[in-house]
């Protein structure tokens, strides 16, 4: 590992939280599982107990969609840029907002339901690399 005074302070900060990952990996990751909202907090972070498939977050349950687009609208920050689709076919660039992906995930949503999609159902749909596709 390197060390010394040209080392940035960025790199020493990162050389220890990669080190407390390795040392001390439940500790690690209770405190990035807290970095999220969750709709049922976990009873274990870690299950090594069918090595190697290790379970994480165990009894966990999390609505990606609320921590990655609905918590930010609700933290004041709708009209800032969620995504950026630079499309080297067009040779375009499509920015999209917080408050955009929450209206169109909410419409997506709406329109599985009314197909009779429920909690639990498999969905699985084929897109090309577009913004649509995090949608």
């Amino acid at each position: 590992m390197k060390t010394g005074p040209s080392y940035p302070k960025e790199d020493k900060v990162y050389d220890k939280i990669f080190r407390k990952s390795i040392e001390n990996p439940e500790e690690f990751w209770a405190e990035v599982g807290e970095e999220v909202e969750w709709s049922k907090y976990w009873d274990k972070v870690l299950d090594n107990s069918n090595e190697p498939f290790t379970k994480w977050y165990v009894g966990g349950e999390i609505n990606a969609c609320h921590n990655a687009v609905d918590r930010h609208v609700k933290a004041g920050y709708g009209k800032k840029v969620a995504l950026i689709h630079d499309s080297p076919l067009t040779s375009t660039i499509r920015k999209v907002t917080y408050d955009e992906l929450l209206e169109k995930t909410s419409r997506l949503a709406g329109a599985l339901a009314n197909m009779g999609v429920q909690k639990g159902d498999r969905v699985l749909i084929y897109m090309p690399l577009v913004p649509e596709t995090v949608i």
